[in-house]
């Protein structure tokens, strides 16, 4: 199966294979190569309305997910026919990554490749919204890795 990408922001230039290849490479490693997932490369503007439509927080974001299949963390979906082999699709917020790596020094790239890792545990069931699902997928990814830590910086949910 493939990863589809679609670059919807051309102000911030994406290296787009690399970042596939990995995407791939966790696909692979946790078990899912056989899923398709998209990934869209998105403006703030973008991200600010689908945050403030699904999450009813308009801002920009780094990355949000939105899952096939309902799962369990950790669990793989199991798809009752051929076009249910799709996990869902990631939105990078490619602008807003961008930036926060200019103000922090990290490598544009990396960062990016570590979001998309992100936003893959989430359509893999990985939820981060009470202080002990935070934990689990901070142990998961590791420090500095979970939505709502700004690359080192914890904002733990109450």
């Amino acid at each position: 199966m493939s990863v589809a990408l679609r670059n919807a922001q051309r102000a911030v230039p994406v290296r787009r294979a690399p970042l596939r290849r990995a995407v791939c490479a966790l696909r692979s490693a946790l078990g899912a190569s056989r899923f398709d997932v998209g990934l869209v490369c998105a403006s703030n503007a973008l991200m600010q309305r689908l945050n403030g439509v699904y999450r009813h927080c308009p801002e920009p974001t780094d990355v949000l997910s939105f899952p096939f299949h309902q799962v369990e963390a950790g669990e793989l979906p199991r798809p009752c026919c051929r076009g249910e082999f799709n996990l869902g699709d990631i939105f990078l917020g490619v602008e807003y990554i961008h930036q926060q790596c200019r103000e922090t020094g990290e490598d544009f790239d990396d960062v990016l490749t570590v979001t998309a890792a992100h936003g893959l545990c989430h359509l893999l069931g990985y939820r981060h919204d009470t202080k002990p699902e935070w934990e689990q997928v901070r142990d998961e990814l590791g420090p500095g890795r979970v939505c709502g830590v700004q690359h080192g910086v914890s904002r733990r949910p109450r």
